[in-house]
């Protein structure tokens, strides 16, 4: 969240921030709070000089042996103002609080302005498209034709938007997971990490998923906990109410987990196949980075992703978010876009952010400078490093044959026990 001091010295430029992402908050509406807020202060400031005063009138009079009683009434009186001036303040302290949490993270200048994702600005792009002498399966069509991805059997036993994977494709979806988490601890230096996929409310509030997005998330029934949306929620909180030595900056951790996503308001949207699914795997990238160095940290975060791509040697695009595409706690996103010959067009596979100190003052995360008394809130980052189906799809879709085999990449073959294809 932003600095509540911050958003009072500074409303102009809150306010333009939520004109570009195109957002509905009303800045008038927190700063006219903010007044009554400091009203109601000044006046129960003033009713308590005045009860203190009354207090010692009663105590005197009953030292001189004199009636207290009407001094006592007003006592009386000036007690059940100030209890009503304090039931006001937490009132408006509770939607001043509301109001802040619902405030997105301010754009960093770099972030071109736009409404959707068709004003999103392409940064580079790598490899070529591959080119077919007959028209190009979707990857639902290829995984169930070649008997490994069957949605049929998950509608059965739990319903839509679920997958079994049998054979070639369980395999690959586990060698897709070895191969990105050897790259990033082995060739990137990140310390890897199996984390709870159960997490509470706190962790989920700290990395902003909660209170914005209650509705895509599942709850578990009597427990203040939650399925995990996505391995960036346990990473992050490791260091919730802590402080990291500036030594220990910059600082990674990858995680491979199961992502738990009820996909509200996708209704209609990729209903076949695995793009859009309730429960995915990812392999996340997570940095907690020193402010001054947080957007170098991000370019490297950004090719770390890219490698695993590179490495498959899936064609591939890198985008800059508009404003009104940014995510809500990013300050400045990329998103990696594969080629899906099947769909014939780009689709994200991975998004690296910049929350700059959004999450860290939510999660209360710092860290110590070397040569200052206090504390600062750190910068942190994520990315996917990659979202596994979704690769999954890019290799069914970029090395499907005109006989329905799929040529498996290179680098994948030692992980699938040196399988080069995979046949009808």
């Amino acid at each position: 969240m932003l600095d509540i001091k911050f958003i009072r010295k500074n409303p102009e430029i809150v306010a333009q921030s939520l004109k570009k992402r195109k957002s509905d908050l009303d800045i008038e509406y927190f700063l006219n709070l903010d007044v009554e807020r400091r009203k109601i202060i000044q006046q129960t400031e003033e009713l308590k000089m005045q009860r203190n005063k009354a207090s010692a009138a009663v105590a005197q009079a009953r030292k001189n042996g004199e009636d207290a009683k009407e001094l006592m009434s007003g006592l009386g009186d000036l007690s059940f103002r100030i209890k009503d001036l304090d039931a006001q303040l937490k009132d408006i302290d509770s939607k001043v609080q509301d109001w802040v949490m619902s405030v997105p993270n301010l754009v960093h200048d770099d972030v071109p302005e736009g409404v959707d994702d068709e004003d999103n600005i392409e940064v580079h792009q790598w490899g070529q498209a591959p080119s077919f002498s007959f028209t190009p399966k979707e990857h639902w069509q290829i995984g169930t034709e070649l008997k490994g991805l069957d949605f049929e059997t998950a509608a059965k036993v739990t319903g839509s938007r679920f997958v079994f994977y049998f054979g070639w494709a369980a395999r690959m979806e586990r060698a897709l997971i070895n191969l990105m988490l050897d790259v990033q601890t082995s060739e990137h230096g990140y310390l890897e990490t199996i984390p709870p996929m159960i997490v509470n409310s706190q962790s989920l509030t700290g990395t902003s998923q909660l209170p914005k997005f209650k509705s895509d998330l599942f709850k578990l029934e009597n427990w203040d906990y939650y399925l995990i949306p996505t391995a960036e929620v346990p990473l992050t909180n490791i260091y919730q109410n802590a402080v990291i030595q500036e030594g220990d900056l910059p600082k990674g951790f990858v995680a491979y987990t199961g992502c738990f996503r009820s996909e509200a308001g996708s209704h209609g949207r990729d209903t076949k196949g695995i793009i859009r699914q309730h429960q995915f795997n990812k392999v996340e990238l997570v940095w907690f980075a020193h402010p001054d160095k947080s957007y170098d940290q991000l370019e490297i975060l950004l090719g770390h992703a890219e490698k695993i791509l590179q490495l498959l040697g899936l064609h591939y695009r890198v985008v800059t978010l508009c404003t009104g595409d940014l995510g809500f706690g990013s300050a400045k996103t990329y998103d990696i876009e594969v080629w899906l010959p099947g769909q014939g067009k780009y689709r994200e596979i991975s998004s690296c952010s910049n929350f700059e100190d959004f999450q860290a003052r939510r999660a209360d995360i710092k860290f110590k400078p070397a040569q200052e008394k206090k504390a600062r809130f750190v910068h942190t980052l994520n990315g996917s490093g990659l979202a596994v189906g979704r690769t999954m799809v890019a290799i069914l879709e970029n090395f499907q044959q005109e006989d329905g085999s799929i040529i498996i990449p290179d680098v994948l073959r030692p992980y699938m026990g040196g399988q080069s294809i995979i046949e009808p």
